[in-house]
């Protein structure tokens, strides 16, 4: 059972613990990290996207982010973002390599396997330039079913006009595209 740390809109716990489902049943803010995978590919910007396994519990199947995850009560940001990382795809990668992108504050009501789900989440973004290949990438099959490496401006414009199945926003795919592109080479 994951504990989760309640949190405050500038993402700070406030002491209060609650599990998972009862953050995602009740709709109360709690914390996650979201790593993006870049590389530079010729003169574009790729991107790595997972596919969610089928047996998730939310968004089963759907492209998203190259890593991301809850924040377990007591833990940062940073250090989940990493240990996440790992779990998910088997890479490896030092605090400083993580590029700090900000928080941003996400709110999505539904329903899955008719339950009611409401996703209340103060998220810091991250990304980390890594050139993987997809052959040695270490995949948490409970958790992603693929992954694989896309144009950055395309991932964009399917997002945004609905085009693939997703649970990305494209509000943050550009704020990533926007830090992305300040990098020096």
């Amino acid at each position: 059972m994951e504990i989760l740390d309640c949190v405050d809109e500038k993402g700070e716990p406030t002491g209060q613990r609650i599990t998972r489902k009862q953050a995602h049943r009740e709709g109360i803010r709690h914390r996650t990290a979201h790593v993006w995978l870049l590389r530079k590919n010729r003169e574009t910007i790729d991107v790595l996207l997972q596919k969610r396994s089928d047996d998730k519990d939310s968004f089963p199947k759907c492209w998203d982010i190259s890593s991301a995850g809850h924040i377990p009560a007591g833990a940062d940001y940073k250090a989940s973002a990493l240990r996440e990382l790992q779990e998910e795809l088997g890479v490896t990668a030092r605090p400083e390599e993580l590029m700090d992108c900000g928080l941003m504050h996400f709110i999505y009501q539904g329903a899955f396997y008719g339950e009611p789900f409401v996703d209340d989440q103060i998220c810091r973004i991250y990304i980390l330039w890594r050139d993987v290949p997809e052959s040695a990438l270490v995949l948490q099959t409970s958790e992603i079913s693929k992954a694989c490496w896309c144009p950055l401006d395309q991932v964009i414009e399917a997002v945004t006009e609905n085009r693939i199945l997703h649970c990305m926003q494209p509000t943050e795919l550009e704020r990533v595209a926007g830090w992305a592109r300040r990098r020096p080479d």
